[in-house]
């Protein structure tokens, strides 16, 4: 298997069967169809099913929940199984929530629609990733980043008129002037920074206690991947950074990203952090990441389980990634 198609969210198979987004009559027949199945989620939590939710909580058209969805369902794909849809009833009110801990790094609260058996609930998809087989995690990885794209995309960026859904979910046109809107996907450079038998390591404000993992940071506009790796390590941290080298890519829907996984071999070794971008950096020898991930470092905490952040260290340790 390619090292890539390792990474959690990728690797699934989805048929994405763009030929037919335009085509009114196949979507109805599919959404006709008996072996049909539909993702509900609520404030982009996917509905998943089984005691530790390692499986998808699939709901069949016409479901009583699926009368709480903000707008049309939007068509995923195909699989073995039949078409695959996608909806967001976030206009549903539980009786309770946790505000406090909705939107946080590993939310632990689950929501069971009154309409929904016990065993289906609502559960933070950043908190049950790792634990979804490829194909689930890819259907739950586009449907969070295309319902996250429409709830922020409702208006038309150049006369500001609401939009409307077309494409089966992939595009957005206004009614007022014409012009079409696509899907937004960021470009995220995270990066395995390595000097010798050390990799370099950083942790934001606001991280779980003792959490540290890759430095990461946006694209910019007219830069390639090479050099928006050297400048984030640069900013962030002081480092100069010279060979950059691919490993493999994460679509990351938190809100709309894509990582673009990065190993670069760094040519200064000082750190001086930015305290407006980073809390801490520091350099971590082998040896000592071992511990880490077996949980007796003092200190720090390993990436979370399920982010590229992870594979990418991971890969380093077993000598994958050279």
């Amino acid at each position: 298997m390619d090292l890539s198609a390792r990474v959690t969210f990728a690797g699934g198979g989805l048929e994405r069967a763009a030929a037919i987004r335009g085509d009114s009559a196949a979507l109805a027949a599919r959404w006709a169809a008996p072996n049909t199945r539909v993702l509900a989620l609520w404030r982009g939590k996917p509905l998943v099913a089984g005691a530790g939710g390692e499986g998808i909580g699939w709901l069949p058209p016409g479901h009583a929940v699926l009368e709480d969805a903000v707008e049309a369902p939007i068509f995923i794909g195909e699989d073995a199984k039949g078409a695959i849809f996608a909806a967001d009833v976030s206009a549903w009110e539980p009786a309770e929530i946790d505000v406090a801990a909705l939107g946080s790094f590993f939310d632990p609260t689950e929501q069971t629609h009154p309409a929904l058996p016990p065993e289906l609930r609502f559960a933070e998809l950043r908190r049950i990733m790792a634990r979804l087989d490829p194909a689930g995690a890819e259907v739950a990885v586009t449907a969070r980043a295309l319902l996250n794209w429409h709830a922020s995309h409702r208006f038309c960026a150049r006369c500001g008129q609401e939009s409307e859904i077309v494409m089966a979910g992939w595009q957005r046109t206004c009614p007022a002037c014409g012009a079409h809107h696509f899907p937004r996907t960021d470009p995220v450079v995270i990066m395995l920074i390595r000097h010798g038998n050390s990799v370099l390591l950083g942790r934001s404000p606001g991280w779980p206690e003792g959490m540290y993992s890759c430095l990461a940071g946006f694209v910019e506009p007219g830069e390639t991947i090479e050099a928006a790796v050297r400048r984030e390590v640069a900013e962030e941290t002081g480092v100069r950074v010279g060979h950059v080298g691919y490993v493999a890519s994460q679509p990351w829907p938190f809100p709309n990203s894509l990582m673009i996984g990065c190993v670069g071999e760094a040519e200064t070794t000082d750190i001086v952090p930015d305290p407006d971008e980073i809390e801490d950096a520091l350099w971590l020898a082998r040896e000592d990441l071992v511990s880490v991930w077996a949980g007796t470092h003092p200190r720090i905490h390993p990436a979370r389980k399920g982010a590229i952040a992870h594979f990418l260290l991971e890969n380093w340790l077993a000598g994958r990634i050279a």
